[in-house]
């Protein structure tokens, strides 16, 4: 998989989640990078929606992850931003999230690259050209 999104709303970042939310299975991870502002957790908020979640998907960044049950599949959902090493995840059991029976969601993924396993999908974010623009590249990284 090798898909190209781009987005010009908040909406349109959410239905962007939503969609691709239809081809997740128990197991996936999900490893998001990007700039703060560039969409990442409206994206999730779309993959939780997907999953027919009824409460939003928040950024987990002062509890590092935030776990969404009674949906299509339960989501676990990362934030690195203040991870200062793989240890931290060791800690709160992150190999019983990735390797359970929902889907792993990890925004600032590239702090914590080496440790994640493949395959995985990449969903890479970035500013476009306007003001509300946002640019989606999502891959599926294999072994």
């Amino acid at each position: 998989m090798d898909l190209r999104i781009n987005s010009n709303s908040v909406e349109e970042t959410i239905i962007a989640g939503e969609k691709f939310s239809n081809n997740l299975i128990a197991g996936d991870i999900i490893e998001i990078t990007g700039e703060i502002g560039s969409g990442k957790t409206h994206f999730v908020k779309g993959i939780a929606k997907g999953f027919n979640f009824k409460r939003a998907a928040l950024s987990p960044t002062f509890t590092i992850v935030n776990e969404y049950i009674g949906g299509k599949l339960p989501i676990y959902h990362f934030d690195c931003f203040r991870i200062k090493n793989t240890n931290e995840l060791k800690e709160i059991g992150i190999d019983n999230y990735l390797f359970g029976d929902g889907v792993s969601v990890i925004e600032w993924g590239e702090v914590v690259e080496e440790f994640l396993p493949l395959p995985r999908y990449l969903c890479q974010f970035s500013y476009g050209q306007k003001s509300n623009e946002r640019l989606i590249k999502i891959k599926k990284l294999e072994k």
